[in-house]
Order: structure tokens, then C-alpha cells, then sequence
């Protein structure tokens, strides 16, 4: 039998007390919010893995430095999503053309079309952080302050992106800075849909994602 001292046995004592503390305080991530990608494979997502999306090291990449990309082609999610919270790291890279990307929510793909209709987290040079409404209403719905745009997020670097939809009330960020707090005033519009990742046409261009989790809201 192992004998150890009072005052070990106080130190032991308040070492196990701050332990129970700390693991009191610390979120534990995960346990409130779920994996969009597991790093090495497509499942739970669909799109055209062939030719415009691949993995590589635990990242999704899509588009190309190295051709055109002719039209927009989205990396869809095979689950629906209506209230959550959003956050991934995305990077855009480019060389000639218009050089941009996106994030689709609350979206469906357009029937015998490679569009896909919905909101849209804009990202790209002039529009970082806006919320635009993919093939449906085709316009800004909102829009960061000029004095964010004129700072834009730098190509060729990783940016934290974040989304948070909750019924009518939808809000963006770009590296920690709210860019978007929009309520929607239009009715009839679906509550819910497809998460997709954009790679923009007219471009050559590439984008990376990774880190995507989603925490579902009540």
C-alpha cells in the first residue's frame, strides 16, 4: 500500500477540485454541433466530384488555376438544414476572370440546371460577407459597409466565415466582423434546404473549405 501525506493528499484534493472546475466551464467541441466533412471522404454531399470538386489534405477544393471554370458549380449537402449555425473556414485563389465563391443555404438545386436557388454568403473580392439571393430573387439582399468592403479579405489566405439562420433573422460574419443582420420581410419563401459550396464561372479560380461545422438551432 502506497502512503502519501497529508499535505499530498491536500494538493490532490484541490488538483482533483480544479479539474472538475475547469471541465465544468469548458465547452466540449462537438458535443452541441456536427461535422459537415469528415476530411476524407464525400459522403453526406453530392455535386461533380469528377472533374470540379476533390479533397486534399482534409480540405474541399473546387475549380482550378489552371483552366476556365465556364459556369457556377455548386458541392451540395444531401441533408436539409432550417435553423443553425454555421461556421468553416473557406480560401479563394484566382488568376484571371472574376474570382468568387459562396456558401448556399436554405437552397435547392434548379431542376435540369447546374444553378442552385437560395441565399447565398457571398465571398469574393467587392463582396465579402454579403447575402445574395442565387437564382430566385438574383439580387443583394444585404450588404456589408462600405468601409469593410474596402478592406477586403486578401486572396490566397484563410478566412473564418460564419452563418447563423434562425427563422426570419439571418446573419453573416467574415473573420469574427458581423457583415450581415438581415430579416426577411418576404413571405412564402422555404424555411429550409440544401447547404451548398460555390465555385463561380467565368474564372480561373479555386476555392478551399474546411472546418465546417453546424450547431442546429431550436
Amino acid at each position: 500500500m502506497v502512503r502519501i501525506s497529508r499535505r499530498q493528499h491536500c494538493r490532490i484534493s484541490i488538483n482533483c477540485s480544479l479539474y472538475a472546475f475547469v471541465c465544468a466551464m469548458v465547452v466540449v467541441p462537438g458535443l452541441a454541433a456536427d461535422s459537415l466533412f469528415n476530411g476524407t471522404t464525400f459522403d453526406g454531399w453530392e455535386g461533380d466530384i469528377n472533374d470540379v470538386w476533390r479533397i486534399e489534405n482534409k480540405e474541399i477544393v473546387g475549380g482550378s488555376l489552371s483552366k476556365k471554370q465556364e459556369r457556377n458549380n455548386f458541392l451540395c449537402t444531401t441533408n436539409r438544414f432550417t435553423n443553425f449555425d454555421l461556421k468553416l473556414r473557406i480560401k479563394l485563389s484566382g488568376t484571371k476572370g472574376f474570382i468568387n465563391s459562396g456558401i448556399q443555404f436554405r437552397s435547392e438545386r434548379v431542376r435540369d440546371s447546374h444553378e442552385v436557388a437560395g441565399y447565398q454568403a457571398d465571398f469574393g473580392a467587392g463582396h465579402d460577407g454579403a447575402l445574395y439571393d442565387e437564382s430566385r430573387r438574383k439580387k443583394f439582399l444585404a450588404r456589408p459597409p462600405e468601409s469593410f468592403l474596402e478592406g477586403d479579405s486578401q486572396e490566397d489566405e484563410w478566412h473564418d466565415y460564419r452563418i447563423r439562420a434562425r427563422g426570419n433573422h439571418i446573419e453573416l460574419w467574415v473573420d469574427g466582423i458581423q457583415t450581415v443582420d438581415y430579416t426577411e420581410v418576404e413571405s412564402g419563401l422555404p424555411s429550409d434546404g440544401i447547404i451548398g459550396l460555390q465555385i463561380h464561372g467565368n474564372g480561373v479560380a479555386e476555392v478551399r473549405f474546411k472546418d465546417l461545422v453546424i450547431e442546429e438551432l431550436p
